[in-house]
């Protein structure tokens, strides 16, 4: 038998309102409780069965309770120990000069604050034609950049030797520039200002190529040792490493050094030239 359309639709209308109804007489207050119930959170004293909240530390906590080592406080972050460290940053023979130089960092202390030991010199037919002294307290100015305070002494095989109050800061810029920058205030109002600036370009995880500048400045003349106001000299030079272990890197290398003003003048006077190019081979440690 046929049935109209309009009819057929009347009856499944009319069979989901007898539904409802039926749906909603029925009895939930269970569900309703059991819903309410699920919602909120657990309360109440833990079970004795339940794990012990100290469990996870291995049955430690830091200064107090059952677990407790005896004595000072056993347990300390990484930034309240103390590490030393010895970076020999430049060990070189230097061809045309026929001398040996060298550039090393000693620093002992927290991350925050640190002695810090810089020296640098020359070395010319096992004489110490020069060399200059840093010691510094090194405190950390944020997370890039460490200030540094303390005395530089300066000495001569031939000349006077000098004494500074050094100011500086040290640490990587952005860009990954690792820079060392230091002013200077010495006797007889001489200041002076010295900066170093360095790049690593690395063409494999061991072969590392890095550019490497160095200047500075004098604030007055100082005749004796053959150095004039201004910008005295300045330095640039490339250094090919090679990285048998992160401690332990040899290089060769190619390096321009240049004096100006006075200074020039005074290299000029006893011969020398003011600015000179040569082949140098070193090695890069630390440890």
């Amino acid at each position: 038998m046929n049935i109209n359309p309009v009819t057929k639709l009347c009856q499944i209308s009319l069979a989901c309102v007898l539904a409802g109804g039926a749906y909603a007489e029925m009895d939930h207050s269970n569900h309703d409780s059991g819903a309410h119930e699920m919602g909120q959170a657990q309360g109440g004293k833990a079970p004795d069965n339940a794990r012990d909240p100290h469990a996870y530390s291995g049955g430690f906590t830091l200064t107090e309770g059952p677990y407790a080592l005896p004595g000072p406080r056993q347990l300390k972050l990484a930034d309240e120990h103390r590490f030393w460290a010895i970076i020999g940053d430049r060990l070189e023979y230097q061809e045309k000069s026929e001398s040996t130089v060298f550039d090393l960092q000693a620093w002992y202390g927290t991350t925050y604050n640190r002695l810090v030991v810089k020296t640098e010199g020359d070395i010319l037919n096992g004489t110490l034609e020069e060399s200059s002294n840093d010691v510094l307290w090194s405190r950390a100015f944020n997370a890039y950049f460490d200030t540094q305070l303390g005395a530089r002494v300066d000495n001569y095989d031939e000349g006077e030797d000098r004494q500074w109050l050094a100011l500086g800061f040290q640490g990587l810029a952005p860009y990954w520039f690792e820079v060392d920058v230091t002013a200077y205030l010495g006797d007889d109002g001489r200041t002076a200002l010295s900066a170093e600036a360095e790049y690593e370009l690395l063409f494999t995880q061991r072969l590392i190529l890095q550019p490497r500048m160095e200047i500075n400045l004098l604030g007055k003349d100082d005749p004796a040792n053959g150095l004039g106001s201004g910008l005295t000299n300045m330095s640039a030079g490339l250094r090919l490493r090679y990285e048998f272990s992160r401690q332990f890197a040899p290089y060769i290398g190619v390096e321009w050094t240049g004096a100006f003003g006075d200074t020039a003048d005074y290299l000029q006077a006893q011969g020398e030239d003011k600015s000179t190019t040569q082949v140098l081979a070193g090695l890069k440690f630390w440890f």
